[in-house]
């Protein structure tokens, strides 16, 4: 199964690069996900991210946000 095809909503996430620096490494649960964006639940609070721009760890995996910039259901039906 590639990457793009998971379902994220569930996972825990850690951001390990992005051009905003304040990101990198900011972690928690995804608890919503949206075409352009992950909401994830940190230890203080929910937090909006965009995908572009943006690498991931989900799932032991290494995930490039701009790959991913599908409403979860159309991603899951490729």
């Amino acid at each position: 199964m590639k990457a793009h095809a998971e379902e994220y909503i569930g996972s825990m996430l850690e951001v390990v690069q992005s051009p905003n620096s304040s990101l990198t490494g900011l972690h928690g649960k995804v608890i919503n996900e949206t075409k352009y964006t992950f909401v994830i639940e940190t230890d203080k609070k929910e937090k909006r991210i965009m995908k572009k721009g943006n690498t991931f760890h989900i799932n032991g995996k290494e995930v490039q946000g701009s790959l991913i910039t599908k409403r979860p259901e159309e991603r899951l039906k490729l």
